[in-house]
């Protein structure tokens, strides 16, 4: 599987618990250079005003400690199955110490963490009563590293860089990555087989030419000098419509723009942008997600898989750690536990009824549509994607077994209508899968009513037997674009060409 930066997808790879497991047996170098920051979660309970001032008391029940920063991404790159390597510098002191110690114990390579006797390490400490979150002190020096200890990173990144797949360069601004190790990091360029940046300020990193770079919206519409419109579509436009101009201040490929709860953004040089949709949380419980998006997303690529694909693995491991407490991190496990469950089957009729009326009542504006997605492929991506831009809520209605092999002929389908449901589940675009057993989907469009009906494809409105129905009711029938060569008969057409003879397809 591999992917043209310019956005050209060659394969696809459905988002499955099997695909962790292959990642963590591929097991990709990644080197994460960036800032070390400690962070520390005192929790408690309040019930209580202090006498000096009117300020909550807090009793402080426990005292959590997390990485923070580069050394959270490093932590859930080795968590979801990467060799990480750390590349960075703290202070001798007991939170450099501390944030030392956790690393290691997370499997995380620290030989080239850096102790600056002179340096005080960073730290951020959050006082949460009741999951309330109601100060955060922030200690640590953040003045620009001196030459010497700036050539002794350099050194050390050099070190690690040995053998790797990967860079994941994470700058927040606190002094650590100044323009002389951005200067030596460009000399490095042409041995750093994929380098993604994640950074307050991108465009000093310009020079070094990323692959990939990573900003939240507000970073992207600042590099774009454009105010940032409400989330939500608008906002999703602003980004697509200055693709090229965001690609050209940063120096990338490719760029993936975060929105938090509204999901992220792949940007390339041409064609729509490719969205993910999260699955939202309060912001108290977001600290650290997009350092998890970032490691899994780098971990994806290190290993081959198609952009798309990373995307979506990337905020399934988002969607885990925002419904954790304090400062979480991804495991394996937990991703694979994400990626299986309540999406082994197709959702029955009834249930999904019901949930369409919920969805209904709360104002969401519901898309539904249908097909075989016999085998997953860039197409069928593109049209889901496209289909769930058109509303809130995305159903999609997969053609049973039986369907299949009346509308397709008898060796089909190639996957079982189960193993299509969990796979269709698996995308971040998709809110709802169900199996019907008709030729066509109008049973169902009967009881679910949807505000939109939307087919792919070289379909025109008169050629869907399901547009009176749609219409009878008051929706709305649509037809999106069509992406040539690539149906499932002639991607299974091209798999048997291609099969040594003698093998069967």
């Amino acid at each position: 599987m591999e992917v043209d930066m310019a956005g050209e997808t060659k394969d696809v790879a459905p988002i499955t618990p099997d695909l962790v497991r292959l990642l963590s047996e591929t097991a990709p170098t990644v080197v994460v250079l960036g800032d070390a920051i400690l962070d520390v979660w005192l929790s408690g309970h309040c019930e209580r005003i202090c006498r000096e001032a009117p300020a909550p008391v807090v009793d402080v029940g426990a005292r959590a400690l997390s990485p923070g920063g580069a050394a959270n991404t490093a932590a859930n790159l080795a968590a979801l199955g990467a060799r990480a390597r750390f590349v960075s510098v703290v202070g001798d002191d007991e939170p450099g110490r501390e944030l030392a110690a956790l690393l290691v114990s997370h499997g995380v390579d620290t030989e080239n963490l850096l102790t600056a006797p002179s340096r005080r390490s960073i730290s951020k400490q959050r006082v949460v009563a009741d999951d309330q979150v109601l100060l955060r002190f922030d200690e640590g020096d953040r003045d620009d590293l001196p030459a010497v200890q700036t050539n002794r990173l350099t050194q050390a990144l050099e070190n690690a860089l040995a053998g790797a797949d990967a860079l994941m360069v994470c700058d927040y601004g606190n002094g650590l990555l100044g323009k002389p190790l951005r200067d030596a990091m460009a000399r490095l360029r042409a041995d750093i087989p994929l380098l993604v940046v994640d950074a307050h300020d991108f465009e000093h990193w310009q020079q070094a030419r990323p692959d990939l770079v990573t900003p939240n919206a507000a970073e992207a519409a600042n590099l774009l000098g454009a105010d940032l419109p409400e989330p939500g579509e608008e906002r999703a436009r602003l980004f697509e419509d200055e693709r090229r101009r965001l690609l050209g201040k940063t120096g990338a490929a490719a760029a993936v723009v975060t929105m938090d709860r509204h999901g992220a953004m792949l940007l390339t040089g041409e064609g729509r942008g490719y969205r993910t949709w999260a699955d939202p949380a309060p912001e108290s419980q977001a600290s650290g997600a997009g350092d998890t998006f970032a490691a899994a997303l780098v971990l994806a690529r290190a290993a081959g898989l198609p952009t798309t694909s990373c995307m979506e693995l990337a905020q399934t491991a988002a969607n885990v750690v925002v419904h954790q407490d304090g400062t979480a991190i991804c495991s394996q496990a937990q991703l694979s536990l994400a990626l299986s469950r309540e999406r082994e089957a197709a959702v029955p009729a009834g249930e999904l009824a019901r949930a369409v009326a919920a969805h209904r009542e709360a104002g969401r504006r519901v898309v539904f549509t249908n097909g075989c997605f016999d085998v997953l492929h860039r197409g069928h991506i593109t049209y889901l994607n496209e289909a769930k831009r058109l509303g809130d809520v995305l159903i999609v209605a997969v053609n049973s077994d039986e369907s299949v092999r009346r509308l397709k002929g008898a060796d089909r389908p190639v996957n079982t209508a189960q193993d299509r449901a969990a796979v269709l589940s698996a995308l971040s675009c998709v809110d709802h899968v169900a199996v019907f057993e008709e030729d066509t989907p109008i049973e169902m469009l009967k009881l679910l009513e949807p505000q939109l009906y939307v087919k792919g494809g070289d379909y025109t409105e008169n050629m869907l037997p399901e547009a009176p129905t749609v219409r009878s009711y008051g929706g709305e029938v649509r037809v999106l674009g069509y992406v040539a060569d690539h149906s499932t008969t002639s991607v299974i057409e091209k798999i048997r060409t291609s099969a040594p003879v003698g093998e069967g397809a």
